[in-house]
């Protein structure tokens, strides 16, 4: 007897994407807790909410996915179903990190952004970025 593989909408399939502790902030903060850099997840105090803040010096720092922050819609990818509603939700994410950017930095803030893949295939360039505005 063969098993039926359940059928999940999409619905249900993005619901189940987790906005925080994924698994590139995961691996952002244990090259940052190895290097010795001491931080703040999930700052809730500061507008935007940053996946990791230094407040002392006043560093923000977003991981974003690529799809979710529109990296891959940016360079010319289509969706192929109800595309009406992912390019407004997309465009709107798009919109939001730039205004979060615009207003950390009129408040004092450094803000870096890392998409995911830079944060998996070259966590040292990150760790460099980090010290260079660290040690500014």
């Amino acid at each position: 007897m063969k098993k039926r593989k359940a059928v999940i909408s999409r619905s249900e399939n993005m619901s189940r994407i987790k906005s925080n502790n994924t698994s590139i902030e995961k691996m952002l903060g244990k090259a940052m807790w190895s290097a010795s850099l001491r931080y703040r997840k999930q700052c809730k105090d500061i507008f935007g909410k940053p996946d990791f803040c230094f407040k002392g010096k006043k560093i923000a720092i977003f991981c974003d996915s690529e799809f979710w922050h529109g990296k891959k819609f940016l360079e010319g990818e289509k969706f192929k179903t109800n595309t009406d509603f992912w390019e407004t939700k997309i465009k709107r994410n798009i919109e939001r990190d730039k205004q979060v950017n615009k207003v950390l930095q009129t408040e004092g803030w450094c803000v870096i952004r890392f998409w995911g893949r830079d944060i998996q295939k070259n966590i040292d360039n990150c760790l460099a970025i980090i010290f260079e505005k660290f040690n500014t």
